[in-house]
């Protein structure tokens, strides 16, 4: 595999399982000084041993990405140990609101927009002037399928999700000139552990969520690793402010 990221610092937002880790395996296969950055010190250990243990540079930094502080703290971190920031994939997310709207609690809905996109918001906010001090850079947030179409029993998730692609969009017509790229993907069910537990670990759950995809199958973490390395690389030097649908065709009807 080609060394796409040689001497580059990645930063992953949520790298400790999932998509987040599968993308920080694979960048720092190519190459990449991956930081990564999530809540648990000690599942962030592990992940960062066994990267260690590949021959990989990776660090961890414990980071809540719901308070705007500690997201400054960790571009801030990470820009004074490398002296750079190249790349970031945004990765933190997940359903917690389920029910209809009328029955969704207030407390709810904003534990749900700071989670899926006020955490994006911050982290945009302090990588995009760590990107421009040093020429450029390139950005990924993690987005869903539900952030371009719709879908009953989960409102606040989906409308920030929607929200997401949004921030994306505007973002990159932002900076298009001053050489960061902001993109966005919308993934459709990926087989994670964050996905398992939502689907109650029962293999029908999981077998009818794969059944919505055209493909009658859901993703593994690696498949959407692969298009986010590459979003993230000079090879896509010359796409930002797009939405790229990794779903299996959920949302091609």
């Amino acid at each position: 595999m080609s060394a796409r990221f040689d001497a580059k610092v990645v930063l992953v937002t949520g790298g400790t399982s999932g998509i987040g880790l599968a993308v920080a395996e694979r960048v720092a296969s190519e190459g990449a000084r991956v930081v990564i950055a999530g809540r648990r010190k000690d599942v962030g250990e592990e992940v960062v041993a066994k990267l260690r243990a590949q021959d990989a540079w990776a660090t961890f930094v414990r980071t809540d990405l719901t308070v705007e502080d500690e997201v400054a703290a960790l571009v801030a971190a990470t820009v004074s140990e490398f002296g750079r920031l190249d790349a970031a994939f945004n990765n933190v997310g997940g359903v917690n609101a389920y029910g209809d709207i009328q029955d969704v609690a207030t407390e709810s809905w904003n534990a749900e927009l700071d989670h899926n996109l006020n955490s994006v918001f911050y982290s945009l906010k302090h990588q995009i002037p760590a990107m421009l001090a040093n020429g450029g850079g390139a950005i990924v947030n993690n987005a869903s399928n539900l952030g371009v179409v719709g879908m009953g029993m989960v409102a606040p998730y989906v409308a920030a999700k929607h929200a997401v692609v949004g921030l994306t969009r505007a973002t990159a017509l932002e900076t298009a000139a001053q050489g960061v790229r902001v993109n966005a993907i919308t993934s459709g069910g990926v087989d994670t552990p964050l996905f398992r537990a939502s689907m109650g670990t029962t293999e029908e759950a999981v077998a009818h969520i794969a059944s919505l995809h055209p493909m009658e199958r859901i993703a593994q973490p690696e498949e959407i690793a692969a298009s986010v390395a590459f979003l993230l690389s000079d090879e896509a030097s010359f796409i930002t402010g797009a939405a790229l649908a990794i779903d299996g065709g959920f949302t091609a009807r």
